[in-house]
């Protein structure tokens, strides 16, 4: 039996599953009807994987769109066709680094970029997915994208196979960014472990393995869904504006209302009803306005107890 469930579980993804597996394995847990993630992970790769249910799934473009944490480990000397182990070796080179060396070139890569999407991706061109493309002996022009590399840190050097923590925006590949380092020391690479640490809000001691998720559904439902963060999380760093009983009521009509009593504001921001509860997003215009955008249904707002948990 399917069921209404609203909420995002933090599944921590294991090594060798796809992430719509593990999708398909959590849907199935909680009986969802609706479920979604929020930016796929490698089957080598392990980590955080948002899974949003019902009407969370509303808020997973904010998701798609936040900034990213992960930890790979990376082997000097040999490049292969997807960047990592999954890949045949394809060219070779020197196998060690210099310390210093590493480090200058790790620093060079700090802060705004252009990157090359891989061939090995799910991005599409002319409707295929480029994976599929470089699966049939294939490669078509990529064009470079902007990224933005926040954080690059060496956090376990080793000549051959050290290990980095970076913190990236949406459209960044680690595979990508790791062999682009290799190029700047004048050799090749490809990553060895990829672990996704954060996304957005979201950071690694919230995550919950599968087995986690597994024990409590045999329990209770409610322990069950007590493992779920509320919709409003995802949209934490978004400014909150709670609304006058009136307004709240105008808003889930699909009304504008105006921004004035509501301070100095422009761009997409949490709204509340004056008990706390969440409502969904909306916009802030220039002109004083302020219009309804992506509303979550009733059933989906905050319990009373919850109330305004994240209104701060």
């Amino acid at each position: 039996m399917r069921r209404d469930v609203h909420g995002i579980a933090l599944l921590d993804k294991p090594l060798g599953l796809s992430s719509n597996s593990a999708l398909q394995q959590l849907k199935r847990l909680y009986g969802a009807r609706r479920a979604g993630h929020t930016g796929s992970l490698d089957p080598l790769a392990t980590g955080m994987l948002p899974v949003c249910f019902g009407e969370a799934t509303k808020v997973t473009a904010f998701l798609l769109d936040a900034d990213k944490t992960y930890r790979f480990r990376m082997r000097f000397g040999s490049q292969t066709t997807t960047g990592d182990l999954e890949g045949d070796v394809v060219v070779t080179g020197e196998e060690r680094v210099e310390e210093t060396a590493l480090r200058g070139a790790v620093a060079a890569m700090t802060g705004p970029g252009r990157q090359v999407p891989p061939m090995y991706s799910a991005l599409k061109h002319q409707g295929r997915r480029l994976y599929d493309i470089a699966r049939s002996g294939r490669s078509v022009e990529r064009q470079a994208r902007e990224i933005l590399v926040s954080t690059f840190e060496i956090s376990d050097f080793d000549p051959g196979e050290p290990q980095f923590v970076v913190r990236c925006s949406k459209g960044t590949y680690v595979r990508t960014l790791a062999e682009d380092l290799a190029g700047r020391l004048g050799t090749v690479g490809h990553v060895t472990e990829l672990r996704r640490l954060a996304v957005g809000p979201f950071e690694e001691r919230e995550m919950r393995t599968l087995a986690s998720f597994e024990a409590a559904a045999g329990g209770s439902q409610d322990a069950l869904d007590g493992l779920l963060e509320p919709l409003d999380r995802a949209v934490a760093d978004r400014p909150p504006i709670a609304l006058t009983a009136p307004d709240a009521a105008c808003i889930c009509h699909g009304q504008t209302v105006a921004l004035a009593p509501y301070g100095p504001v422009v761009g997409l921001v949490r709204l509340y009803d004056p008990a706390g509860a969440f409502l969904g997003m909306g916009e802030a215009l220039p002109d004083g306005r302020l219009l309804p955008r992506r509303l979550v249904a009733e059933g989906a707002r905050l319990r009373p107890g919850e109330a305004g948990l994240y209104l701060s």
